[in-house]
């Protein structure tokens, strides 16, 4: 979640704005959108309206605007109170937020060379403006001073938080540094924000521009369903391959071809386009860029007094250490790689009964285990995607959510949108009023990062005592419609939805009177939110109301739903295992006592060897593709956290279940409270007051067929 962007935010590149270009743009500074109030049904961006040409000057009039909010803050010669200290620095930046709260969210679902050109200005501008707020001395002096006499003040237990979680960031910031340090300490930021973006752009083109899979004979196309073979010949005819199939590094076309293709040499020759990304040695290469980043973030760490970096981001997260983070997926590793050893064994002896001749590869896993699953639960992916269609699976988040929550949603044509297939949502609640408006972007296109994600043009806040709702999107990449069909989801896709809608929740709920602290919640439980909606995503009993085929309208047979739910441990030691390696090689590079890494292949190699990786797999991102990691400072040394929330989300869930009703009104009222409060307290102590316990692994264990 976005919370006070100067503080927060990760940011990326390194460019010079020149005076000629603000001479420029100085003359349609009345006309640009960002400096005027918008007139759009609940305030959401006029995106016709905005222009690329808009984003810098508005970012540096915003960035103008909290210069003098804060000097005006150092320079009043009152006693520090909490208002005209602490809640003054909370309420800064307003503009700037309004417009890097439109870039970003926009720089990943709707990217061009220009949005792209621009985030080279903005990035270390605002990485400048942040160092120069969280190293203010004399601004730190007065924060310090409410912070010494929190408890002295008559200050409320928000007040006080919010208190703390500032001091916190200006020391994690820097602010204790001497001066000489602190020029130190800017200089690396600075350079970071320009690897990241750097990393970004090579791997957008990696995967958009620089590798597809054509086929041009029909034979080649042998075991692919036909709704995967209509979507090719799609994608061939948008890039200009009339008559020919064309496969993408888009996960709704890579993996179907590995699940059915049944020519070997072309799903290694695609599953080697997708795991080589940014390792080609070309222009896009993100080798040497790894190595900076992994040296720049020991040396600040280490600048700020800590051992490495993974001890500096886990400080402030539930987690505490890296040892506590290598234990847990030790403890996930081990139990993982035993499954996965015994499926490569059962993949293995399909091939031979089929007399293949091979021995099983990473680019067989998929095509093999598809048929391993149909083999031990008569379970075919594509008997089940006709029932998963997008709408249906639409209907049933609204469904789930309308039952735990009594929210309604209700599409607005109009409600103005930055793209024709983003669709608008006014959310409802229970009483039909406002809470929320919310974008859902489904399909890959080019100018959209891949994956899913959930962010928003707005975050709650609050303005002159009143409550600003959220206005967000959840974006995804999902199979788009083919010859007469609707997209029809698999089920990975249908639990990523339900996932990112999960986050919307999140962003939605959150209540508070700081900006600070409103829904801004340690990283290793962000993910709880959201992953708890995978949990009704594969109830039978919410399975049965969203699962109709697109032809028929029938539900889904009880003989095929029970083959879905036996089949839900399978595969689990790929899927966990392939997952926490990447975990453990994140750790790896942010622990290692020599941080002068000669060859980043060999190092990943190294750090998988010694876990013991088998190499029918490989981590679920390899180090040149490690986007969660490396296109920003999120989720660096904290990849783990997906899996750690993991354990809070099954043992959640499992409170529904023990009562004997998944839409308990009495769990879920205190399940919104979790979200509404998840910033006011720590989280662990969140989370014990929902649950009244500690969480226990043992749901999460069960649920993966690791017990």
């Amino acid at each position: 979640m976005r919370k006070k962007l100067l503080l927060i935010v990760v940011l990326a590149g390194l460019a010079v704005v020149s005076c000629q270009n603000q001479k420029t743009e100085s003359k349609t500074d009345m006309e640009n959108p960002f400096f005027t109030e918008w007139n759009t049904p609940f305030g959401v961006p006029p995106f016709e309206a905005i222009k690329v040409e808009h984003y810098v000057p508005a970012v540096v009039a915003g960035i103008d605007e909290q210069k003098a909010e804060i000097e005006a803050l150092v320079a009043n010669t009152d006693e520090p109170t909490f208002e005209n200290t602490i809640l003054a620095l909370d309420k800064s930046g307003s503009l700037l937020n309004k417009v890097t709260g439109v870039f970003y969210p926009l720089s990943s679902a709707n990217t061009n060379d220009e949005m792209q050109a621009a985030a080279r200005e903005i990035s270390p501008m605002l990485s400048k403006n942040r160092d120069e707020i969280s190293m203010n001395p004399e601004l730190f002096k007065k924060i310090k001073s409410i912070y010494e006499r929190r408890n002295e003040l008559g200050l409320d237990d928000q007040q006080i938080r919010v208190t703390e979680k500032y001091y916190q960031d200006f020391e994690r910031n820097g602010a204790n540094l001497s001066p000489e340090n602190q020029e130190v300490l800017k200089g690396i930021n600075g350079e970071l924000s320009m690897l990241y973006l750097q990393f970004g752009e090579n791997l957008l083109n990696e995967t958009n521009k620089n590798f597809k899979l054509v086929i041009d004979k029909e034979e080649d196309l042998a075991g692919l369903p036909e709704d995967v073979i209509a979507g090719a010949a799609a994608e061939a005819e948008k890039a200009g391959e009339t008559g020919k199939w064309v496969f993408t590094m888009a996960k709704p076309s890579w993996t179907p071809f590995l699940q059915f293709s049944e020519k070997r040499e072309l799903r290694e020759k695609l599953y080697r386009g997708y795991f080589m990304r940014g390792n080609n040695d070309n222009e896009s290469d993100n080798k040497e860029i790894i190595k900076k980043i992994v040296k720049l973030r020991d040396q600040k760490a280490k600048l700020m007094g800590f051992t490495n970096f993974a001890a500096y981001k886990a400080d402030v997260n539930m987690a505490k250490t890296p040892e506590n983070i290598t234990n847990f997926l030790m403890e996930l590793w081990e139990p993982s790689l035993k499954m996965a050893q015994e499926d490569v064994k059962a993949m293995q002896a399909i091939a031979d009964r089929e007399g293949a001749n091979i021995k099983i590869e990473s680019w067989d896993w998929w095509y093999y285990g598809e048929k391993l699953r149909k083999e031990k639960y008569d379970l075919d992916e594509a008997e089940l995607k006709p029932y998963f269609s997008l709408e249906t699976v639409k209907e049933g988040i609204f469904y789930v959510v309308e039952n735990l929550y009594g929210l309604k949603f209700v599409k607005r044509d109009d409600i103005p949108t930055y793209h024709k297939e983003a669709e608008a949502y006014e959310v409802l609640e229970a009483d039909g009023s406002h809470l929320a408006v919310l974008y859902m972007d489904f399909h890959p296109r080019d100018g959209k990062k891949v994956g899913a994600w959930s962010t928003g043009f707005r975050d709650v806040t609050y303005r002159d005592g009143k409550r600003m709702p959220y206005i967000g999107e959840i974006v995804m990449n999902f199979t788009r419609p083919a010859g007469d069909a609707p997209a029809l989801l698999s089920f990975d896709e249908v639990e990523t939805f339900f996932h990112e809608f999960g986050h919307a929740l999140h962003f939605m709920f959150v209540d508070g009177k700081y900006d600070r602290t409103i829904g801004s919640v340690p990283r290793d439980f962000v993910e709880l939110p959201s992953q708890i909606m995978e949990n009704w995503a594969a109830d039978p009993e919410v399975i049965k109301v969203y699962a109709k085929h697109y032809q028929t309208g029938e539900t889904i047979p009880d003989e095929l739903l029970n083959k879905l739910v036996k089949a839900g441990t399978f595969n689990q030691g790929f899927v966990t295992g392939e997952y926490v390696a990447a975990a453990l090689l994140d750790m790896d590079y942010h622990t290692t006592e020599n941080t002068d890494i000669s060859d980043v292949n060999q190092f990943e190699k190294e750090a998988m060897d010694a876990i013991g990786l088998i190499p029918e797999f490989v981590p679920r991102y390899r180090s040149t593709y490690f986007s969660h990691i490396f296109s920003g400072d999120g989720y660096s040394a904290g990849y783990y956290v997906y899996i750690w929330a993991a354990v809070l989300d099954t043992d959640a869930y499992d409170a529904f279940k023990q009562s004997g009703d998944i839409f308990n009104k009495e769990y879920a009222a205190k399940f919104r409270t979790l979200l509404e409060t998840s910033g006011a307290y720590d989280g662990m102590d969140v989370y014990r007051t929902f649950r009244g316990q500690d969480p226990s692994k043992e749901p999460l264990l069960r649920k993966r067929g690791l017990l």
